[in-house]
């Protein structure tokens, strides 16, 4: 029985160092060295930035359906998901699309960083890009709806605020020109460059000029409301620095497998349905605009999808045709013979080998639309140099942007030189020219486009004439908050409502004063 007892006490021990053993190198082991278990603040930035401009082709509807319509450069006649500026009536599952994809994604992952990083003198750099980020994602959120939740957003992880109050858009610009001003001159160059950045590689000097670049356009957006404050944040923005020309574009690349998304939606299931619009073909063509070549294509006498082919494709503006606003795919049939075309499919369409294809850049903003801006910043007497110097400069700069589509998009020299030459500032019209011209270089952005018609009035488009419109006005001036905020927000959002107006397509925002 000793043996026994001796054999039971020897493994017990040897059971129990084994276990030890094992105990010891158990965290070890069974630490997964490959999955990290948090990501540095740059990359998360880096998501942020590339959330901005969409996830999937199905959050491009958005764009597609409502701002493209609004400001008549791509429609469609189809109604039901793709209803939206082209019947000026509310869609709900699109009308939410930049709420959805802002809020969800770029915004939480945004001021994230922003809370990471304001204590960190080692990532101070990456701290202010987010700040200017961070400015940039909720120009675009009020600019779209007004009234949004902008102090307490994206709280929910950090101090736990799921149901935050929606703030008036006049301190909505106040901050966002505050948080530019305060980023764009603390940004340094004694730090390393953070080579993981996806838009300048690290580069700071680039950075502060989209920090000012984008003060710029948020103080411009005050011309109706606060001349006053919009003057004074033009005058820092010039004096701080802003693009100097397309190489300082901030804009995200796309590659045979990172697509563009609006690409990728009209390359595939939408490919027939979004046709460029009258209106913007038109005025294209009428001026003799090179850039409509790089634009668009129409596939000649096409009587259907199935003969939308290479060999029908045509690229000259001579044979471009727009399709008329104020129709659907039924009533517009029988327009389709006064409009010299065989078909619905038979108009022009954006081209998809050229500034839609599928790796083809997407911008944020541009030194064409910089220039642009301050040509109407001096015509107003709040910047030194002559408007008609910085027209001429924002047109070249568009110019020469269709190259960065593709190659087989880029306008040649002598073709630049005709047009500038054909087109002069005219002081007389000075801010119906520019302002169309930027409607121009903001083509397929379609927040930005959206926002300068209605801050501007220009160009001066005709009301869409669809009879079943939903608005009450010439124009849709807003989009309305989600369905779902009735569910998970409605006391702040009635708030807001209280104070803002109804919440329809009607209710203009703070800075688009009549």
């Amino acid at each position: 029985m000793r043996t026994n007892h001796l054999k039971y006490i020897l493994g017990l021990l040897l059971t129990v160092s084994v276990m030890t053993s094992c105990d010891q190198t158990f965290d070890e082991v069974n630490t997964n060295k490959v999955d990290p278990t948090s990501l540095a603040p740059s990359l998360i930035l880096n998501k942020a930035i590339i959330s901005t401009t969409y996830l999937d082709g199905f959050s491009t509807l958005g764009m597609l359906c409502y701002n493209f319509g609004i400001v008549q450069q791509i429609i469609t006649p189809y109604g039901s998901s793709l209803s939206g500026g082209n019947y000026n009536q509310v869609n709900n599952g699109n009308t939410s699309q930049v709420w959805i994809n802002s809020y969800r994604n770029v915004v939480k992952q945004i001021v994230a960083v922003v809370d990471q990083t304001k204590s960190d003198p080692l990532q101070s750099n990456t701290y202010h890009c987010a700040r200017i980020w961070k400015a940039y994602t909720f120009m675009i959120l009020t600019d779209t709806y007004g009234d949004i939740p902008y102090f307490e957003a994206g709280q929910g992880y950090i101090t736990e605020v799921i149901s935050p109050k929606y703030d008036a858009q006049q301190a909505i610009y106040k901050d966002i020109l505050k948080e530019l001003d305060e980023a764009s001159s603390a940004l340094t160059t004694t730090q390393a460059a953070v080579t993981t950045d996806i838009l300048y590689g690290g580069n700071v000097a680039k950075w502060k000029k989209l920090g000012y670049s984008m003060m710029l356009r948020a103080a411009m957006r005050l011309t109706k409301v606060d001349p006053a404050t919009a003057k004074t944040y033009v005058t820092k923005a010039v004096a701080g620095g802003v693009l100097q020309s397309n190489d300082d574009n901030s804009v995200i690349r796309h590659t045979a497998i990172f697509n563009n998304y609006i690409a990728n939606h009209l390359a595939a299931r939408e490919k027939t349905n979004f046709y460029l619009a009258a209106p913007f073909v038109n005025f294209l063509k009428e001026n003799n605009d090179p850039r409509l070549a790089s634009i668009a294509v129409r596939y000649v006498g096409a009587k259907g999808g199935p003969e939308q082919v290479a060999a029908r494709a045509s690229t000259d503006p001579k044979v471009q045709i727009g399709m008329p606003m104020g129709y659907n795919d039924v009533t517009i049939t029988g327009v389709l013979q006064q409009n010299g075309v065989a078909s619905i499919w038979d108009f022009s369409q954006v081209n998809l080998n050229t500034v839609l294809k599928l790796d083809a850049p997407e911008f944020h903003i541009t030194y064409s639309q910089v220039q642009l801006l301050l040509a109407e910043a001096a015509v107003r007497g709040w910047v030194s140099g002559a408007a008609a110097d910085y027209y001429s400069k924002g047109i070249r700069a568009n110019l020469e942007q269709m190259a960065l589509y593709d190659a087989s998009a880029a306008i040649k020299e002598d073709a630049i030189q005709t047009y500038l030459k054909a087109n002069p500032l005219d002081p007389a019209k000075a801010l119906e020219q520019i302002n169309t011209q930027y409607w121009v270089a903001a083509f397929l952005d379609g927040n930005e486009a959206f926002a300068n018609f209605r801050r501007s009035d220009f160009p001066a488009l005709k009301k869409n004439p669809y009879p079943g419109s939903e608005i009450k006005g010439d124009f849709i001036r807003r989009m309305p908050y989600p369905d779902s905020e009735i569910v998970v927000n409605s006391g702040n959002m009635n708030e807001a409502i209280t104070r803002q107006g109804a919440n329809d397509m009607d209710t203009r925002v703070w800075w688009d004063k009549k």
